[in-house]
């Protein structure tokens, strides 16, 4: 598999990983809604880019999303039934 097929591959896991793991994620106040809509402005960028064949900005906002979500429930604005 070359480069470019891994990186698709990747970036649609992790894509679909997300916008899974998001349906048991609430925010627990004004500042954790603030943190879902940056994570799901994040997904709405990765799928952007990903349609347009921008691989890397497509692959960098999944991984913020992801970043976005871990620090949300690592400071206590966001919660996860399955943490």
């Amino acid at each position: 598999m070359g480069e470019k097929e891994e990186l698709m591959r990747e970036t649609e896991k992790w894509l679909k990983r997300i916008k899974s793991r998001l349906k048991d994620v609430k925010a627990l106040n004004e500042k954790g809604k603030e943190f879902l809509r940056n994570i799901e402005a994040y997904v709405s960028d990765s799928e952007y880019f990903f349609e347009r064949g921008d691989l890397v900005r497509a692959f960098e906002c999944v991984v913020w999303a992801w970043a976005w979500l871990e620090i949300g429930l690592d400071i206590g604005v966001l919660s996860a039934e399955n943490r």
